[in-house]
């Protein structure tokens, strides 16, 4: 199959397929005499596997290691639980920081009980007072990347940037 029927069967973009091409996680494929790519099952599993971790929130690196195992089956798995015991260590401090970040948001709800001019909410004054003091917004805000949906302004920025962590 051609790339835009494995980006149709895997639910993928095809400037993602192509990413986690260049990015070695999908191997090259064969060519036909016009130089397009030909998939097979395999690449449209290996694609699924990659959607699914991501999915799960997993870096492009956990990924690799993951792949690397998928590809050795006759290794030891130890490292594979090493890896998603680490993994839920980072989930569960992503869950500990949206709860801080909740809380800060309803305490700065709380500055706005009822509707009024802008020029007078509680909100927007207390958001520009905290943002006159250096540092403000990250001693405050505690905003925690990767915790919103994709909008429209983000999709033309393949989907597996990855986190920092």
């Amino acid at each position: 199959m051609k790339i835009g029927e494995l980006a149709n069967l895997t639910h993928t973009q095809v400037e993602t397929i192509r990413y986690y091409e260049r990015e070695g996680l999908l191997p090259e494929t064969a060519r036909t005499g016009g130089n397009y790519r030909i998939y097979g099952d395999a690449h449209a599993a290996r694609l699924s596997f990659i959607r699914h971790c991501r999915g799960l929130d997993m870096t492009l690196d956990e990924i690799r290691v993951l792949l690397h195992f998928k590809d050795a089956p006759s290794e030891n798995c130890g490292e594979v639980n090493a890896l998603l015991d680490e993994h839920i260590g980072h989930v569960a401090e992503r869950i500990r920081e949206l709860r801080t970040l909740e809380k800060q948001l309803k305490s700065l709800r709380e500055q706005c009980r009822e509707t009024q001019d802008a020029g007078h909410c509680g909100i927007l004054n207390e958001l520009t007072e905290i943002a006159r003091h250096p540092g403000g917004l990250r001693d405050h805000a505690g905003h925690v990347h990767g915790a919103h949906k994709r909008t429209a302004s983000r999709k033309a920025m393949p989907e597996t940037t990855g986190h920092a962590r």
